[in-house]
C-alpha cells in the first residue's frame, strides 16, 4: 500500500511563498478558516497565531497549497492529496536544495513560463541546454532552485 505524503518547505514567509507555488503549479492556497475560527472560538489560539487573507483567517506560521481537482477534509480545509506545506523558521536558507521541483511544461510554453514566474519573483538562475537535458533552473523569491523543463 503506497504511503500519502506532502512535501513541506521551510521558509520565512509562508503565506507569500504559498502564493509564489500557487500561481506556479496552478494549484490553490487552502482555507483553514474554519478551523482557525473554532479554535480562536474555544480559546486555543489567538490573534498572534492568524491573519487575514483575502477575506479569510490563515496560519502566521504555515500556509498550504493544494492540487484543484483533489478532495478537502471539510472540518480542517486541509488538501488529501497532492499538497505543499510551507512553514516558518527562524533560520535563512544558507545551501543549495537536496531536494527540487522540475514544473514538466514542454518546451514550446517554457519561455512563457519562465516570464510568467519571473514577473511573479522568481530568477533565472542558468539555462541548462545539453544532449538529454533541456531546462530552465530558476530560484523562488526566497531563494529554493527548481527547474522549468
Amino acid at each position: 500500500m503506497a504511503v500519502e505524503w506532502q512535501l513541506v518547505v521551510d521558509c520565512a514567509e509562508p503565506l507569500s511563498l504559498s502564493r509564489f507555488w500557487a500561481g506556479a503549479l496552478e494549484y490553490e492556497p487552502e482555507d483553514n478558516s474554519g478551523l482557525i475560527e473554532r479554535l480562536a472560538a474555544a480559546g486555543v489560539v489567538g490573534e498572534k497565531d492568524y491573519t487575514e487573507v483575502d477575506g479569510r483567517k490563515a496560519w502566521v506560521t504555515a500556509a498550504a497549497i493544494r492540487h484543484p481537482d483533489d478532495p478537502v477534509e471539510g472540518e480542517t480545509g486541509f488538501g488529501l492529496g497532492r499538497r505543499v506545506l510551507f512553514v516558518s523558521v527562524p533560520e535563512p536558507k544558507s545551501v543549495k536544495n537536496r531536494l527540487h521541483i522540475d514544473l514538466r511544461v514542454g518546451a514550446e510554453l517554457r519561455d512563457g513560463v519562465v516570464s510568467r514566474l519571473e514577473g511573479m519573483g522568481a530568477s533565472v538562475v542558468r539555462t541548462v541546454e545539453e544532449p538529454g537535458a533541456s531546462h530552465v533552473t530558476m530560484r523562488d523569491p526566497e531563494g529554493n532552485e527548481f527547474d522549468v523543463q
